[in-house]
């Protein structure tokens, strides 16, 4: 018996997709990565050119109004996304400390794992609702701008 290991799942999608649009994705990465910004300087460029995007399509529906609508999604009105972070970095902590052998406490099998995986959820979300360890603390203040953006929207 022969055993094949999985196909990487990024791998598969990639050779799945159009060759075409696979080389404009390609390109359009490689035109990010050249630059000698920083990751921040380029995101703030892109976010630039959809708003720009954005303004010439409302002109473009004021013109013809049976075109298809753009749609810019916008960040979330607070730091309900650090906080959210914050809950996904502890689940996977207390994911890590759950006793890897309780087929006892969570069930064998898949149904066991989602188990075990739910708990971790659930209390990542509750270690983060309060005042959590401080990662979205620190990340709110690294980035007051994101928050004063998100408020004044």
């Amino acid at each position: 018996m022969i055993v094949t290991a999985t196909p990487d799942l990024v791998l598969d999608v990639l050779e799945a997709a159009d060759p075409v649009t696979q080389r404009a994705a390609t390109a359009k990465l490689d035109a990010l990565k050249s630059s000698d910004a920083d990751f921040a300087a380029t995101m703030e460029a892109e976010v630039g050119k959809a708003a720009a995007g954005e303004q010439a399509a409302k002109t473009a529906d004021a013109q013809a109004p049976n075109a298809a609508p753009v749609r810019v999604i916008k960040a979330p009105a607070s730091g309900d996304v650090y906080r959210k972070f914050e809950a996904f970095i502890l689940q996977t902590f207390v994911e890590t400390m759950l006793p890897k052998e309780s087929e006892e406490v969570f069930g064998k099998g898949t149904a066991g794992s989602v188990w075990k995986s739910m708990l971790a959820e659930q209390l990542g979300n509750q270690l983060a609702a309060g005042k959590g360890i401080g990662i979205a603390r620190q990340l709110a203040a690294a980035h007051p701008a994101v928050r004063d953006d998100a408020k004044a929207g």
